[in-house]
């Protein structure tokens, strides 16, 4: 599904209302705590436990219980046939094996179906009748109603199955025993079959069982059976070949497989002796030093080891790790290529080619590149990089691709890129496969690994950085916005739950038209609160000839510096009560609590500004008219604006900063540091959009640059 399609569900938009009326999870009935009976799970096949929706102390006291039972865990979930979680739905019980990489394949239902009514066959025609709770309906009083259903049903897909109560509520140290818990939520099972746990039960399968099991066997005092707790069952495919396999490992001397007792019944023949020889092939850790492990930094590099992405930092961090690489490829180059006659077919290079001008800001860029598509490809690359943190990833890419931007005809040669300013050979050898293939591998690569695919759609939260996304991924174990929602909605800032609630809408894009009339709009409210000389002018990717825009970026100025003190503050409130502005994200004073005196010029007290330090206010935008309005008001005093929200930012300059301001907040990322770069070397100047005009204010600290 495409990120950019990607709707909020029902139950989404339900749980947000609920969270901005002040509804909350936490009113879950809360069991009295009970010591926990011992149980023996050894005749578990190889159990791993899911770390979604789980803190790290609930994810280690599940699995101090499972071991302190003799269950033999395994810290590998490709080696696991049983799967605990707190998870209660069988599409993502699937996507949690496909992201930690098992190779599987559905099995049919109506096997579960066979094996849960034969393991719950007694010999009488009727079958026993069972009471389920039902997490989401209630009776007209309140109370939580219940319904009786066949006991046949009990392998059915995660939409019948009982909602899970969160770990945090229900912990595995306070489970409450069969007589402290209520007969009438209760799910009475008869015990599994010793059959059913053996070893060809399990043989080539897993199942992903819902992590309740584990605590109503405890409660119980014996282990229930497994059927009415599953959440998905699949068939194990064999590991696919490595392109590139890992070095052989060394054997060594050490642990000696006779010493080893209480064998696995599920451990097939030669595995132990290949598992102790690979445990003493493994580098022996450091034991002079501690190293703070930082989980979110280690699963990251997990992640990416061995993709086309990682770099190669990441992958000598992990030596020992077998994965699949690409073979490097060579820049084939011909004779032909340097032919004179070949060369007088490409276009004479245009002067900063020629003059080698490393900055954006020295050369002039079309609006539409005749080279853009080979740019999607390459900025679907950096947009990897970034969600990777790789900063210096991101700035090497983004130099290349506004050289290639600015560079006026279709490129036909290798040596056209490799001419470019920021362009080498990593990027002639990428339009080589793209001019030969019309593709990337790499961006396949991309585009197909589940992490970065979160990554992307939680990186589109209006307020969530590349940094964010990755601490809800790694640290939090979200995998989708339902589960923000549900999981973290209090957590978040309340910009992010803004971002969140309108996140189709902000991905909406703005035309022309409606960005000048919202321009309209803030220039007639400015006028009113200040006389009619405030200048208005349209900024971003308005500006530079978009026909669509994200947001809009609107400068207020007048040539009266005394019209411009406090005047962001005032025109909010103007739009605010005519309701044209829902949200002010933020709302910044800073040059006016300087008193609009432009910032320092010295180097010690230049730091820590950011972009600049004019006054501006970040809103969100909905037109409070539409055309049923009236009628749609008298049907429903309560009836919703169809009108969707835009993301807009208002920006106040004082007329001697505003030439400063319009280069700033016009201008790409990639520009505006260039732009910084090329003042401070070339010029020896400081650029800041709340500066004098222009930014040409001479630093008589910094020397001049004798290029």
């Amino acid at each position: 599904m495409s990120i950019r399609s990607r709707t909020l569900s029902r139950n989404v938009l339900s749980q947000i209302e609920m969270a901005d009326s002040g509804s909350s999870a936490a009113n879950l009935h809360h069991q009295e705590p009970s010591r926990a009976t011992n149980l023996d799970l050894s005749r578990l096949p190889p159990v791993y436990v899911l770390a979604a929706h789980l803190s790290l102390n609930e994810q280690h006291e599940a699995e101090d219980v499972l071991s302190s039972g003799g269950a033999p865990l395994t810290y590998d979930i490709k080696e696991a046939n049983l799967v605990l979680g707190n998870i209660s739905k069988k599409r993502r019980a699937k996507s949690e094996l496909q992201w930690k990489g098992v190779r599987m394949e559905d099995i049919d239902s109506e096997d579960g179906l066979h094996a849960s009514r034969s393991s719950s066959a007694s010999g009488d025609s009727k079958q026993a009748k069972k009471r389920r709770r039902l997490a989401n309906a209630r009776d007209g009083r309140g109370q939580r109603a219940t319904e009786e259903i066949d006991s046949s049903t009990a392998s059915e897909t995660e939409e019948d199955q009982v909602d899970t109560k969160p770990m945090s509520q229900l912990s595995l140290s306070r489970v409450s025993t069969p007589s402290t818990m209520d007969s009438s939520n209760t799910i009475e099972f008869k015990e599994p079959s010793p059959s059913m746990l053996t070893p060809e039960a399990f043989a080539n399968k897993v199942k992903v069982v819902k992590l309740d099991w584990l605590n109503d066997s405890l409660c119980a005092g014996k282990l229930q059976n497994l059927e009415p707790y599953t959440i998905y069952k699949a068939r194990l495919l064999p590991a696919a070949e490595p392109a590139v396999k890992s070095l052989p490992m060394v054997k060594s001397v050490g642990i000696k497989p006779d010493l080893v007792i209480n064998k696995n019944p599920y451990m097939k023949e030669g595995a132990l002796r290949d598992i102790v020889e690979r445990a003493n092939a493994d580098p022996k850790p450091a034991v002079n030093g501690y190293n703070k492990h930082d989980r979110i930094k280690y699963a990251a590099k997990q992640d990416i080891v061995g993709k086309s992405f990682s770099s190669s930092t990441q992958a000598a961090n992990q030596p020992h790790t077998q994965s699949v690489t690409r073979p490097t490829q060579l820049l084939h180059q011909t004779t032909s290529e340097h032919d004179e006659a070949v060369s007088s077919t490409l276009p004479p290079p245009p002067d900063w080619v020629k003059g080698n001008k490393i900055y954006a800001c020295e050369r002039a860029t079309p609006l539409i590149s005749p080279n853009k598509d080979f740019i999607a490809e390459l900025k679907k690359i950096r947009l990897a990089r970034l969600l990777t943190l790789d900063e210096i990833g991101v700035r090497a890419y983004s130099t290349s691709i506004a050289s290639l931007a600015a560079y006026p005809y279709p490129i036909q040669s290798t040596r056209e890129i490799l001419a470019l300013p920021g362009c080498d050979q990593k990027i002639a050898h990428l339009f080589h496969e793209y001019q030969t293939t019309n593709r990337l591998l790499a961006v396949e690569d991309l585009e197909a690994d589940p992490a970065l695919k979160v990554l992307r759609e939680f990186y589109e939260i209006w307020g969530v950085g590349a940094k964010t996304a990755r601490e809800f991924y790694y640290d939090k174990g979200w995998r989708d916005l339902d589960d923000i929602v549900e999981h973290g909605w209090k957590s978040l800032s309340r910009v992010q739950q803004i971002g969140l609630k309108y996140y189709d809408e902000f991905l909406l894009k703005i035309p022309r038209s409606e960005v000048e009339s919202i321009t309209a709009t803030i220039t007639d409210h400015a006028k009113f609160v200040t006389d009619s000389n405030v200048e208005t002018i349209i900024v971003g990717g308005y500006r530079r000839g978009k026909s669509e825009s994200g947001d809009v970026d609107v400068i207020l100025s007048h040539r009266n510096e005394a019209m411009t003190y406090n005047l962001v503050d005032r025109v909010v409130k103007s739009l605010e009560k005519e309701s044209w502005i829902t949200h002010t994200l933020t709302l910044n004073l800073t040059n006016t609590k300087r008193k609009q005196e432009p910032l320092p010029i010295s180097t010690a007290t230049l730091g820590g500004h950011g972009f600049d330090t004019l006054d501006k206010a970040l809103v969100v935008w909905q037109d409070p008219n539409w055309a049923t309005k009236k009628a749609d008001l008298a049907t429903n005093p309560k009836a919703k604006n169809p009108n969707p929200h835009r993301r807009v930012d208002i920006i106040i300059s004082p007329w001697r900063t505003v030439g400063c301001a319009i280069a700033g907040w016009t201008s790409g990322t990639t520009f505006q540091r260039d732009l910084r770069r090329y003042a401070k070397y070339r010029k020896g100047w400081k650029f800041d959009s709340s500066k004098y005009p222009f930014g040409a204010i001479i630093s008589p600290s910094i020397p001049q640059s004798k290029s």
